[in-house]
Parts: structure tokens; C-alpha cells; sequence
């Protein structure tokens, strides 16, 4: 780890005064490289995807771990996404002089060096690259041991282009080692890395929170709820709905909890609960919703679980209060929506959820860097400092004050 640390700060020297020309040049090279690289990619993770399933890793999180045409055609749209975007370094935040005739700027500057630890999801490397690349931040990427072999691939892809750019390769530093203790040296390497993203599991997340010495961005749970209000449009309440718990239900943004105001069950439950049961998803209800499906009496932890998988928890609340009052109890402050054509109703549901992202008529599987505009994301944020919801080339800069004096003294 020492080696990868001290490669990590001496390109970080170089990359953080790095022109906008030449780091979007490593990312014109990076696409390029690829497109003409996808047969490599895929057949290094089909050797993942094979052990995984040898050592018997969960569905939903082999799904995560697939790399194929489409995902890798979406991973070079978000690096072109992100080429397209202004360069966030060197921009001015706030510009003014003081009456002693100081000119003060306060200006973005790049974090420094990144720790990236994550599971599953190989995209995560290009994504994070590309990002740190664009804001001038050098990367050290620790991918989870069930895509070792992707990551790898990917890392020397990423090596490739920027050292066609002129850049040291050691901008993105790729820890292959699988040690579970590498995570460790990084989390305690509180002079050598400035902030460490975490990105996986419950587990993971709270390792990091509990040993880390470097401030973090928390990627957090999802525990996400769509509440369904009495002045839904029902045939509009169904579609999202199914959309939100059913289109990749094991990523983080995906719908686990379902609420539905019970002036309004009687017309949507019958045919949505029907639907989402036929797709394969096992329901979990309160004691009101049993009777409209073949639906397991909810535990009380069930409305603090984030399944990840075709299983969805139902209940039936009696106001958009009490729908509010839950949400802001069990919730993750990921992602919440509400459904409804009453205006009142969804600004109250707007303006009293505490959550990252709040919807209204839409699914929460647009909580996304790429659905926002962002090309990508390293992360999305949970929490509230320094930044929340999901994570851009923006947020991964700070800043600084830029003082211009022309001889002025304190004394």
C-alpha cells in the first residue's frame, strides 16, 4: 500500500495543474480505447462472473457484476458525458475587493487524491476514473475481489489512455491486491488520501464509517418508498410503481418500500399487486394489505430493509402525514417519491422528506449521474456534508482564496 500511496502523490502533482485540453484528451483516448477493447472487457469478466457464481454469490449481485455490450456502451456514453461538461477546476466561485484593496477569489481546486472502495459493479471503475480525470483528482480504486479480473482490465485500459495523453499512469492507481486488509491501510492513510468514497453493502459502508480516519462520502443504503396518494392517477401510479420495484431491483435506487393511501387501495392494489406478484416480486404487507394479495405478514424489520432482490414491503397509511412521518423514519435519505395530481400534496411531500433525491410522479431509478446530467457518478451522497445526492466532477473539488494585494499590511 506504501507504493501505491507514494504513486498516488507524486502524480497528484502533476495532475491537479493538468489543463482542461489535456485531461479531456485522456478522456477522447479512453473512449476511443473502449470501443476497440469490448471483446477484452467482457472476456475478462466472464472469468469473474464464472467464479462468482462458483462461490455462490447472491443473483442480484452477480447481475451487478455482468459486463456486456449494452453496459459497456453505457459506460463509454458517460466518459463522453463527462468530456462534454465544463472543467470544474479553476472556476470562480465569488469575486470581490475589501476596502483595504485586497481583491479576494474564492475559486475550485481539486480535492487531491480519492480512495475509491466499492463491490460488484466494474462500471464503477471507469466512471470514477473519468470523473477524477476531469476534476483533476487523482484516483486509488479498490474494487471488490468478485471483479478482480475486470478491474484489472479496465485499470489498464484507463493506464493506457492516459499515458497516450502524456500523463502518468499513476493518476489512476488500481489496487489488485484482493487482502481485505489494503481496505484498512487506505481507510488509515489520513496524510497520503484527502477522502475516501465508499460504494457497497450495508457491511462495507459501516466498516468504513467505524475505522476510517480520512472523512468520507458515504454511498449508503437505499431503502427507497413510492407512496401512492389518494389523488393518484391510478393507471400512472401502477406504471412507476412496477417500474421502481422491477427494472434492476438490486440496485440502490430501486423502490422496497410501497405506500399507499387507503382511500385509494381499493383501486390500485387489486391490478398493481397482481402485476408486480406475476413478475416474480414476493410481497410483504401490513395487516390492512393482506387481504388484496397473496401478500407475508410484515415483520417490523422489514421496513428497515433494503432488499435488493424482487421482494417488496406494502402498507397501507391513512394520510399523507403518516406516509411522510414513515418514510422520514425508515428511509435511508436516498430516494422517495410521490404519486399524486394534487399540487398542495406534492409540495407538502417535497418540502418535508429529508432525502438526497424527491420525486414527484417518477420513478426513483433516476436517481443517477448519468440521468442527471453528470455523465456519471462516483457516488451518491446520503448524507449532508460536503455534498449530497449523486456525486459529479463539481463535487469532487473543494476550494481556496485567491488573495491579490498590492503592498497591504495588517499593522
Amino acid at each position: 500500500m506504501k507504493e501505491y500511496l507514494k504513486k498516488a502523490k507524486d502524480a497528484s502533482i502533476e495532475l491537479r495543474t493538468a489543463e482542461t485540453v489535456v485531461k479531456n484528451s485522456v478522456l477522447e483516448n479512453l473512449i476511443e480505447i473502449l470501443q476497440n477493447s469490448k471483446q477484452e472487457i467482457i472476456e475478462a469478466n466472464n472469468i469473474d462472473v464464472i467464479e462468482a457464481k462458483k462461490d455462490g454469490l447472491k443473483a442480484s449481485l452477480v447481475n451487478r457484476l455482468i459486463l456486456n455490450e449494452s453496459r459497456i456502451s453505457g459506460m463509454i456514453q458517460g466518459v463522453k458525458d463527462i468530456l462534454e461538461q465544463e472543467d470544474p477546476v479553476g472556476t470562480v466561485v465569488k469575486g470581490y475587493k475589501r476596502p483595504n484593496g485586497l481583491t479576494i477569489h474564492k475559486i475550485r481546486v481539486p480535492l487531491g487524491i480519492v480512495g475509491i472502495i466499492y463491490e460488484s459493479r466494474p462500471n464503477v471503475t471507469v466512471d470514477a476514473a473519468a470523473l477524477c480525470i476531469k476534476s483533476g483528482n487523482v484516483a486509488i480504486l479498490r474494487g471488490g475481489k468478485e471483479a478482480r479480473h475486470t478491474n484489472m482490465k479496465l485499470g489498464k485500459l484507463i493506464q493506457k489512455a492516459l499515458i497516450s495523453s502524456g500523463l502518468s499512469e499513476n493518476c489512476i492507481v488500481i489496487v489488485d491486491d484482493p487482502d481485505r486488509t489494503k481496505i484498512m491501510q487506505m481507510l488509515k492513510a489520513k496524510n497520503e488520501i484527502d477522502i475516501i468514497v465508499p460504494r457497497g453493502g450495508e457491511g462495507l459502508i459501516q466498516f468504513c464509517t467505524e475505522h476510517s480516519l480520512i472523512p468520507l462520502v458515504k454511498h449508503d443504503k437505499g431503502l427507497c418508498h413510492t407512496y401512492i396518494d389518494r389523488y393518484a392517477n391510478p393507471e400512472k401510479a401502477i406504471k412507476i410503481a412496477i417500474d421502481a420495484k422491477t427494472n434492476r431491483p438490486e440496485v440502490c435506487n430501486a423502490m422496497e418500500t410501497l405506500l399507499v393511501h387507503e382511500e385509494t387501495a381499493d383501486k390500485i392494489f387489486p391490478e398493481l399487486l397482481n402485476k408486480l406478484m406475476s413478475l416474480g416480486v414476493e410481497l410483504r404487507g401490513c395487516e390492512k394489505s393482506l387481504k388484496y394479495a397473496n401478500i407475508y405478514p410484515a415483520k417490523n424489520e422489514d421496513w428497515d430493509t433494503e432488499y435488493l432482490d424482487m421482494i417488496l414491503s406494502v402498507k397501507i397509511v391513512g394520510s399523507i402525514d403518516e406516509a411522510i412521518n414513515h418514510i422520514n423514519k425508515h428511509g435511508s435519505m436516498h430516494s422517495e417519491a410521490i404519486i399524486t395530481e394534487n399540487y398542495t400534496e406534492a409540495n407538502k411531500f417535497l418540502e418535508n422528506i429529508d432525502a438526497a433525491a424527491v420525486y414527484v410522479n417518477a420513478s426513483t431509478r433516476f436517481t443517477d449521474g448519468a440521468e442527471f446530467g453528470l455523465g456519471a457518478e462516483i457516488g451518491i451522497s446520503t448524507q449532508k456534508l460536503h455534498c449530497r445526492g449523486p456525486m459529479g466532477a463539481y463535487d469532487l473539488t473543494t476550494t481556496k482564496y485567491k488573495i491579490y494585494g498590492s503592498g497591504q499590511t495588517k499593522g
